[in-house]
């Protein structure tokens, strides 16, 4: 369920009625104005929601409705609904900062999809917004800080940072392997900006056809292709103002990264069948899990397009590389887990917490958030049933295991199993004896020496 409302402005009864009914069926709360004047009572920089009006209406029309609202917040989105005439209307108006338009008769379909990305992005701005309010009422608090938790060094490092390329414009690269938080380092950045205000536009490159890729990116005007029949902005002009994520980059076709490294040089992006250049102010920041320097050795990513991205390259740690943030990671993620499923957190033993920072989490932060999810949902997070809470044992019981892993490794080689460990044969008795490993438990049987 989708708690911010629209605002659907029009005249016509009949079609304010169908737009009703079409968002109910969708779970999308609506407020429906007869007039512009009636709407601009609800907008405000604390309105929730977003504008969908009709262009073409007596008194205040649509254009004029957008130019008020967006005075009143420039981050509002609105979308425009147009008859076929006023389309060369409508995309002026994109350019003055309408989100989207939809051309008369739309298909429901289309309506809900394109306002369910348009509250997306309204809920992403309120969230970004409450960040910066709580970094400015709360003493040592920042959106960096509040988005990426820990305080293992790597993750000061990151933050130190992420806090010096947001007081620059600078583009950026963020190298990292799945799951380690690319995206939210990225809207982290945005955030801490001077552009924190405008958008923050994701592009997962990976999920777009290469027949599209250029055309999402760079946008089209009408007849550029087969089945083109009307200008469409691209995700370049989507985010001006602001931060342009493109995440997964080295999955875009090395013929496309020339148009690429042309737009990022330029700060301009000309659309497909259009001979005139678009100028942009925003901020580049791509992603890879892959190494891109390899990668251009190889041929598979243009190395001049990859000097051009990495003015900055951020690299995210693995939970590998950070073990002592783990459980408090794990604590707020089950707090998220369980405002979304309005569930109570359930209570995590030490001796569970601890076993989490000891396990290898090839998923990483993503992989942990499945395991918080399951807990919460009333799955179970279960530790060692032989760990205790004290550090000292814990200490010992792993240096049990470290010895008797040793042994079976030399099979049961007294002399082998200490030049390994680096400790005298002496010291290495004292701990067997003290840990009750016997030597012969780990000596192979009779058969596998003689197979």
């Amino acid at each position: 369920m989708i708690d911010a409302p629209v605002l659907f402005v029009d005249d016509e009864p009949d079609l304010r009625l169908a737009g009703e009914q079409t968002l109910s069926l969708a779970d999308i709360p609506v407020i429906l104005c007869p007039t512009a004047a009636e709407a601009l009572g609800h907008i405000s920089k604390e309105f929730p929601g977003i504008l969908v009006t009709d262009i073409r209406m007596p008194g205040m029309d649509g254009t004029a409705l957008m130019a008020e609202a967006l005075d009143r917040d420039p981050d509002l989105p609105v979308i425009l609904v147009t008859g076929h005439g006023d389309v060369g209307l409508a995309v002026q108006s994109m350019r003055q900062g309408a989100y989207d338009f939809l051309e008369k008769p739309y298909d429901p379909a289309r309506l809900v999809e394109t306002i369910q990305r348009a509250l997306d992005k309204r809920r992403l701005t309120m969230e970004v917004r409450a960040l910066k309010a709580q970094s400015s009422g709360a003493a040592g608090t920042d959106p960096i800080a509040a988005m990426l938790n820990g305080r293992s060094t790597a993750m000061a490092q990151l933050r130190a940072q992420l806090r010096a390329v947001a007081e620059t414009d600078a583009d950026a690269l963020i190298e990292g392997a799945t799951g380690t938080g690319k995206e939210v380092a990225a809207r982290a950045l945005h955030a801490a900006s001077d552009r924190a205000a405008r958008p923050f536009v994701a592009v997962n490159c990976a999920a777009l056809p290469d027949t599209m890729i250029e055309s999402e990116l760079f946008g089209h005007t009408p007849g550029a292709f087969a089945g083109a029949t009307r200008e469409r902005y691209g995700k370049f002009e989507h985010a001006r103002g602001g931060t342009l994520f493109l995440d997964q980059i080295d999955s875009i076709p090395l013929a496309l990264q020339g148009k690429l490294l042309t737009a990022l040089q330029d700060r301009a992006i000309t659309p497909l069948g259009s001979n005139e250049p678009v100028a942009l102010d925003l901020r580049v920041v791509a992603a890879s899990r892959r190494d891109l320097a390899k990668a251009a050795s190889e041929g598979t990513f243009r190395d001049d397009l990859l000097y051009r991205l990495n003015v900055v390259t951020l690299r995210m740690p693995p939970l590998a590389e950070r073990r002592e943030d783990i459980p408090p990671l794990f604590q707020i993620l089950m707090a998220e887990a369980s405002t979304r499923h309005s569930r109570p957190v359930p209570p995590v033993s030490p001796e569970a917490l601890a076993d989490l920072a000891t396990k290898a989490w090839p998923g990483n932060i993503r992989e942990l958030r499945n395991e918080a999810e399951r807990a919460v949902l009333g799955f179970g997070l279960q530790g060692d049933p032989n760990r205790t809470g004290r550090l000292a044992d814990q200490m010992a019981a792993h240096e049990r295991s470290l010895i008797a892993a040793t042994l079976s490794a030399q099979n049961g080689s007294i002399k082998a199993t200490y030049e390994a460990l680096g400790i005298s044969r002496k010291a290495l008795y004292e701990k067997m004896q003290k840990h009750a490993l016997d030597r012969s438990d780990f000596r192979p049987a009779p058969d596998a020496q003689n197979p």
